[in-house]
């Protein structure tokens, strides 16, 4: 496994490779490697000949007060995830590097960056295009992986490629969670152990929400209800907010007709968890 920190030399290897006809598979990472990265990095394997995993802690994503300094890094404990997988390059570059001085561009979705994760954190969206788009610059994948579990992030990829055609394929995977529902992320690692001991009603809230849809409930604000009264439940629990919305546009429903995603987002003490769940209404029946 070959371990990349210049750009020059990331395009260049990436070139070779494109040159002899061979598929290139893309998961980028901020490190702190977990069995969700293993998750991506494993479905990647199977539909590339040769797999990139990116380790950059990207300071454009995180806001002024946020935890950039202190974020979980584990380079030697990630390569030897990332070996133990059959990857084939590590992509490790500096921040000077990325971002040398004068850099000044920033790209942007947003419509779709504006709610959610948008309004509660500012400097998060535009710091997430910039870096994916500097990435598949550089490393010139056929096809790209992110988890499901950063549902909002992924879609406004999605929207980026397509609207720049950048001729990358976006797969989404499905979100790894612990044994009571949390969905995994790095930051977990943060949480104190009674914090832990209740960080799954996130997750049940969604459930309730989605149970209540599969049931035949079309009325957002009573799906709302059930989910919050779920997570109210945990005083240390505070909601950021939960939402019924439509899969594309990432846009506030208030009826469930067909498919929709169920975000939520809450704190306990300091850590913020994020989580969600695509529930399709059941087929009304003919008369």
């Amino acid at each position: 496994m070959k371990i990349i920190r210049s750009l020059t030399a990331m395009t260049a290897w990436s070139d070779r490779l494109r040159r002899e006809s061979v598929t290139i598979g893309f998961v980028p990472t901020m490190g702190a490697l977990h069995d969700g990265h293993r998750s991506l990095i494993r479905a990647a394997r199977l539909q590339c000949d040769a797999l990139v995993v990116s380790i950059f802690v990207n300071p454009t994503q995180f806001g002024p007060t946020e935890d950039f300094a202190r974020y979980p890094r584990s380079p030697k404990m990630d390569r030897a995830l990332c070996l133990s997988e059959g990857v084939d390059a590590c992509f490790e570059p500096s921040s000077v590097a990325m971002y040398p001085k004068g850099f000044q561009t920033l790209v942007t979705v947003p419509a779709m960056a504006r709610r959610w994760e948008g309004e509660s954190r500012p400097d998060h969206f535009p710091g997430v295009t910039t870096v994916v788009t500097k990435l598949f610059g550089i490393v010139r994948p056929h096809l790209a992986l992110f988890g499901q579990k950063d549902f909002q992030q992924a879609t406004l990829v999605q929207r980026l490629v397509q609207d720049l055609n950048m001729g990358v394929k976006i797969v989404v995977c499905p979100t790894i969670r612990e044994q009571d529902g949390l969905a995994m992320s790095s930051r977990n690692v943060y949480l104190k152990t009674e914090e832990r001991a209740v960080a799954g009603a996130l997750y049940k809230s969604l459930l309730a929400g989605a149970d209540a849809i599969r049931r035949g409930t079309t009325d957002a604000s009573v799906i709302l209800a059930s989910m919050s009264a779920i997570i109210r439940r945990e005083p240390a629990f505070t909601i950021d907010y939960l939402a019924v919305c439509d899969t594309l546009t990432l846009e506030p429903i208030s009826l469930v007709t067909s498919k929709a995603v169920l975000l939520g987002a809450g704190r306990l003490g300091s850590i913020r968890l994020i989580d969600n769940l695509v529930v399709t209404a059941p087929a009304k029946r003919k008369r």
